[in-house]
């Protein structure tokens, strides 16, 4: 598990905890996608955990189709809620960690919801129950892996509809748009952020 804290003078009351792509694919906690925002969030003010799922790297288990991947995100949280009891709870994904995030968020309550990539089409969207808090969605309008329309029918389908970022000429793995993908992440969740961390 890797943690970051943001710099002592913009620290904000608040922790994401960020989910990989597909472990079966070569996802891990040090993806591109997934360091990038995480440095979005970390320049936000916000401390930030990134972990690998089970059977990844030097993580115990093995892949279990989303299912023991969710309980991992909810130890990490349960975690994070232990160590850090007055902060805001975010949790954010890339592509097959976006999935993980979003099934989650509402049990766990998050505050706010980040999904990069979401595979709406590769996994079952319909059974999940939508967040109640902030959220934001990013999608590559020529995204390779994930058909970018079926994301955005899916979004009008919704009752509350999330925040969305539509990147033109941006494929799945965000090649040449990285940096991109950090100001639209910082852009887009300024006005959610929590107030500055006042303890020690």
């Amino acid at each position: 598990m890797a943690t970051a804290t943001a710099r002592p003078d913009e620290a904000r009351a608040g922790t994401a905890a960020i989910c990989h792509p597909h472990p079966q694919h070569g996802g891990s906690l040090r993806n591109k996608v997934v360091t990038m925002l995480e440095r979005s969030l970390r320049e936000s003010g916000l401390d930030t955990v990134r972990f690998n799922f089970r059977g990844v790297g030097q993580s115990q288990g093995e892949y279990d189709e989303g299912d023991g991947e969710s309980g991992d995100l909810v130890a990490v949280a349960q975690w994070v809620r232990r160590v850090r009891p007055n902060d805001k709870l975010w949790l954010a994904g890339f592509s097959f960690g976006s999935y993980v995030a979003l099934r989650t968020a509402r049990s766990l309550a998050a505050d706010a919801l980040i999904t990069i990539a979401p595979p709406v089409g590769r996994w079952d969207f319909e059974g999940v129950a939508m967040p109640e808090c902030p959220w934001l969605i990013v999608q590559g309008e020529d995204d390779e892996i994930v058909e970018p329309q079926g994301v955005f029918d899916w979004i009008e389908t919704l009752e509350v509809h999330p925040t969305l970022v539509r990147m033109p000429e941006t494929g799945h793995f965000f090649h040449r748009r990285l940096m991109d993908l950090r100001g639209a992440v910082k852009n887009a969740v300024r006005a959610w952020l929590p107030p500055l961390r006042t303890e020690a």
